[in-house]
Protein backbone atom coordinates (compact mmCIF):
# COMPACT_ATOMS: atom_id res chain seq x y z
CA UNK A 1 0.00 0.00 0.00
CA UNK A 2 1.10 3.30 -0.75
CA UNK A 3 1.23 6.37 1.76
CA UNK A 4 -1.95 7.99 0.38
CA UNK A 5 -3.32 4.83 0.51
CA UNK A 6 -2.57 4.36 4.12
CA UNK A 7 -4.16 7.56 5.36
CA UNK A 8 -7.57 7.07 3.24
CA UNK A 9 -7.60 3.58 4.87
CA UNK A 10 -6.84 5.20 8.56
CA UNK A 11 -9.49 7.99 7.76
CA UNK A 12 -12.48 5.86 6.45
CA UNK A 13 -11.44 3.36 9.43
CA UNK A 14 -11.89 6.01 11.83
CA UNK A 15 -15.30 7.61 9.97
CA UNK A 16 -16.73 3.81 10.28
CA UNK A 17 -15.68 4.12 13.93
CA UNK A 18 -17.31 7.29 14.76
CA UNK A 19 -20.38 6.44 12.91
CA UNK A 20 -20.55 2.92 14.58
CA UNK A 21 -20.37 5.29 18.13
CA UNK A 22 -22.95 7.74 17.38
CA UNK A 23 -25.16 4.24 16.33
CA UNK A 24 -24.52 2.78 19.67
CA UNK A 25 -24.86 5.40 21.61
CA UNK A 26 -28.23 6.17 19.54
CA UNK A 27 -29.34 2.39 20.81
CA UNK A 28 -28.49 2.65 24.15
CA UNK A 29 -30.64 6.24 24.80
CA UNK A 30 -33.29 4.06 22.77
CA UNK A 31 -33.57 1.48 24.85
CA UNK A 32 -32.84 3.43 28.15
CA UNK A 33 -35.82 5.82 27.46
CA UNK A 34 -38.26 2.66 26.52
CA UNK A 35 -36.72 1.03 29.63
CA UNK A 36 -37.42 4.14 31.74
CA UNK A 37 -40.72 4.45 30.33
CA UNK A 38 -41.79 0.85 30.81
CA UNK A 39 -42.83 0.90 26.60
CA UNK A 40 -46.11 3.26 27.54
CA UNK A 41 -45.15 5.58 25.31
CA UNK A 42 -44.94 3.02 22.11
CA UNK A 43 -48.47 1.96 23.31
CA UNK A 44 -49.84 5.70 24.26
CA UNK A 45 -51.27 6.07 20.29
CA UNK A 46 -53.25 2.27 20.35
CA UNK A 47 -56.53 2.52 22.29
CA UNK A 48 -58.61 0.42 23.17
CA UNK A 49 -61.44 1.99 21.15
CA UNK A 50 -60.12 1.52 18.16
CA UNK A 51 -58.12 -1.84 19.38
CA UNK A 52 -60.22 -3.60 16.48
CA UNK A 53 -58.61 -1.29 13.69
CA UNK A 54 -55.40 -1.01 15.59
CA UNK A 55 -53.21 -2.64 12.78
CA UNK A 56 -54.34 -1.12 9.53
CA UNK A 57 -54.84 2.27 11.54
CA UNK A 58 -52.82 4.94 11.56
CA UNK A 59 -53.16 5.75 15.11
CA UNK A 60 -51.38 2.31 15.91
CA UNK A 61 -48.10 1.54 14.26
CA UNK A 62 -48.05 -1.11 15.05
CA UNK A 63 -50.16 -4.31 16.49
CA UNK A 64 -47.95 -5.73 19.65
CA UNK A 65 -50.03 -8.79 19.74
CA UNK A 66 -48.86 -10.11 16.16
CA UNK A 67 -46.12 -11.73 15.72
CA UNK A 68 -44.30 -10.94 12.55
CA UNK A 69 -42.86 -13.90 10.86
CA UNK A 70 -40.59 -13.27 7.09
CA UNK A 71 -37.72 -15.19 5.14
CA UNK A 72 -36.91 -17.80 3.57
CA UNK A 73 -36.73 -20.06 6.93
CA UNK A 74 -40.22 -19.32 7.96
CA UNK A 75 -41.76 -22.04 6.29
CA UNK A 76 -44.81 -22.68 4.84
CA UNK A 77 -47.27 -22.98 7.24
CA UNK A 78 -46.18 -19.32 9.06
CA UNK A 79 -48.65 -16.90 9.18
CA UNK A 80 -47.77 -13.86 6.39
Amino acid sequence: LSPLQKWALLALSACSSLCCLCCLLGLLVAIGLTLGNQGRVLLAPCSIANSALAPVSRECPFDPTRVYVSGPWAGEGAVP
